[in-house]
């Protein structure tokens, strides 16, 4: 299992045009996986489950049950199905220290099929126009800022006509103190940005560079210097996510001790997860995935028509109604391969 990882260093993050890869969910389950199945001493897995589970914050991030969902096109369909796999929804903040008060600018739906064989991810881009109930039309972020995770998830449950059945939230300094733990990755970039050119900013190059974490958060922030704003920043993170996925699968880190124990700390710190997940649940849930390889972590993006203006005159991504109605059948059916199969990131 090792070398299957391993085997991948050479092409990470490289852009792929039809089925790109990331692996946003390691945040939740790579970190008690690695803990589980890659540390050989009893002893020392023993510790890492334990800082894990001090680490994580459980919190009311789900919103009360729900009969069924309303989908766009007002009809309605019931939740939960049953025998169709899970859904995780990874929220991940961009609120600088001291903050309180933020939209949420990673929104990714993982979903794990009921015969465990892959790991699908769908990125919703952060200015994607779409109904949230009691407020309206709005950008999708808007829903994390009216009303938390809680209305994030009725949200992303009525535009899919799915269940979320658990919520993971972090913040983007989890990718500085993850990179510099696992000694830093090489990334792909499409596109060279300067950063600013102040004193304190990063350049980064077109092609292959080599970040640390403070470089790493400014590579993953970066919108305003890129040809199409946040839906180029959401294929950096991607590039970034999948880098830093295969850097921390690696034998380097998987074989060391310190670099393992520092990773699995940076990777749970600050992470807040709805009151149902728990480390008993995610060690189960990895131990699922144990046959899962980084050719099985499938990432797509929730598909929209182009660009827009609101009412009030902000920029939006403009839903792609059929579009995302064939993506809500696929996860109710449990047949998100056969959509993976077919679907272009815009």
């Amino acid at each position: 299992m090792l070398d299957d990882f391993a085997s991948e260093d050479s092409r990470v993050a490289r852009p792929e045009r039809r089925r790109p890869r990331w692996g946003r969910r390691f945040v939740i389950v790579v970190a008690s996986f690695l803990a589980l199945t890659l540390v050989a001493a009893g002893g020392f897995v023993f510790f890492l489950n334990q800082k894990v589970a001090g680490n994580i914050t459980q919190d009311d991030l789900l919103p009360q049950a729900a009969p069924s969902a309303t989908l766009p096109d007002g009809s309605t369909v019931p939740l939960p199905q049953g025998g169709v796999g899970e859904n995780y929804l990874i929220i991940g903040s961009d609120a600088r220290p001291g903050e309180t008060a933020s939209r949420s600018d990673v929104i990714v739906l993982v979903h794990v099929p009921e015969d465990k064989s892959a790991v699908q991810l769908v990125h919703f881009p952060r200015d994607l126009y779409v109904s949230i109930p009691g407020r309206g039309k709005n950008k999708i972020n808007a829903a994390y800022a009216f009303g938390g995770a809680p209305l994030l998830v009725s949200t992303m449950q009525n535009l899919l006509g799915v269940r979320i059945d658990h919520v993971a939230q972090t913040d983007f300094e989890g990718f500085r103190t993850m990179t510099d733990a696992v000694g830093g990755v090489r990334v792909f970039a499409e596109e060279a940005s300067s950063g600013g050119g102040g004193p304190t900013d990063i350049p980064i190059k077109e092609g292959w560079n080599d970040l640390n974490g403070d470089q790493a958060l400014a590579f993953v922030r970066e919108r305003y210097e890129l040809s199409e704003g946040d839906i180029s920043r959401g294929r950096r993170q991607q590039a970034f996510i999948k880098a830093l996925m295969l850097k921390a699968l690696s034998r380097e880190v998987i074989t060391n001790p310190i670099k393992l124990t520092n990773f699995i700390d940076a990777a749970t710190d600050n992470l807040v997860v709805d009151r149902g997940l728990d480390v008993g649940t995610m060690r189960s849930e990895a131990i699922s995935l144990r046959n899962v390889r980084s050719g099985d972590v499938v990432f797509v993006t929730a598909p929209f028509t182009g660009f827009g203006t609101a009412p009030d005159g902000g920029s939006i991504e403009i839903l792609d109604e059929s579009g995302i109605s064939a993506l809500g059948k696929a996860l109710r059916t449990d047949k998100m391969d056969d959509y993976a199969d077919v679907s272009v990131t815009p």
